[in-house]
């Protein structure tokens, strides 16, 4: 996970460069996906991380499968748990207490509304609730280029992550900015992010992303705690890689597990994303299609091994 320090030193030139790189991704996704269906561009972008051909009649790997929910699968709290904001409500009444939500400090609709008078708790995370993989942490209130921030929210708010992702439940979400606290160990640390992973309603396995500012490191662990050892991401790693750490069992493993099995029963597949900070349980957010199903099996008879746990039919 990219962290970005958003600073007032250098900020210009980082920021030009990442405007104009969003700029020609925008003009490559008007040229090429707007014209396809959605099945066309699923295929076209399946093709291109796997090499060969997606079976939407036939799926067999879990990439496979979770490309057929991309297209098959519809219901009315999908968008609702995509939403970064809308979930913490729903996860709310599910379990009957707030007490597992991220704290939000201030949410908007309105680029222009984030400034020092609205944004005062450091330190924060600030991101939109319709999206992925964007997000910005802000350490204190003088590293902050309010400027720069808000020009970042306002692209934030004009993207539509659904034209890039084919993920229905981005489809429909009110977009806002949500400033959320930090969460942060007693070592000033970001805690482990703790990725459950249901098929059926049934936990497979737990992927860790672990020490995210240091080592980075990702792992694999069944519902025992017992290392697998596969890898599942986007990255060019061609085999696996033995965790370089010995992780422990997380002090709310079991809550977790009891949470994540009440949420899980609502989806054929679901991933679940946990906190814990010093024993403390947060729910992290909901994803109803790990990688938006291209993320690669190392090694690759796993994507098979857990394709044929997944059963479309129930």
């Amino acid at each position: 996970m990219e962290i970005i320090k958003f600073v007032n030193e250098n900020v210009w030139k980082s920021e030009f460069h990442y405007l104009l790189c969003r700029a020609m991704y925008e003009l490559w996704l008007f040229k090429n996906y707007r014209r396809y269906t959605p099945e066309q561009i699923t295929r076209r972008r399946f093709r291109r991380a796997f090499g060969r051909e997606l079976d939407l009649q036939n799926p067999q790997t879990l990439n496979e499968k979770i490309q057929w929910l991309k297209l098959n699968e519809r219901h009315d709290y999908y968008p609702i748990c995509a939403d970064k904001y809308g979930m913490k409500q729903w996860v709310t009444d599910l379990l009957g207490t707030d007490e597992y939500n991220v704290p939000v400090l201030y949410h908007t609709s309105n680029w222009r509304d984030i400034s020092e008078k609205t944004v005062t708790h450091f330190p924060c995370i600030v991101k939109p609730n319709h999206s992925s993989h964007d997000f910005i942490i802000l350490r204190s209130k003088d590293d902050v280029n309010w400027k720069q921030l808000r020009r970042r929210c306002r692209y934030w708010l004009k993207r539509d992550y659904y034209v890039e992702s084919q993920e229905w439940q981005y489809r429909g979400i009110p977009r806002q900015i949500i400033v959320e606290q930090l969460l942060e160990t007693k070592e000033g640390k970001i805690p482990n992010d703790y990725k459950l992973n249901y098929l059926n309603g049934k936990l497979e396995f737990v992927y860790v992303s672990y020490d995210r500012e240091g080592i980075n490191a990702r792992c694999v662990f069944d519902e025992n705690w017992k290392v697998i050892p596969f890898y599942w991401g986007n990255s060019n790693q061609k085999e696996y890689v033995p965790c370089p750490v010995e992780i422990p069992t997380p002090k709310s493993f079991d809550k977790m597990k009891e949470i994540g099995e009440k949420i899980a029963k609502f989806f054929k597949y679901v991933r679940v994303d946990f906190y814990d900070v010093d024993g403390k349980l947060y729910v992290g957010e909901i994803t109803l299609h790990h990688g938006g199903g291209c993320d690669r099996f190392r090694p690759e008879e796993y994507d098979k091994m857990y394709g044929n746990k997944l059963n479309l039919s129930v």
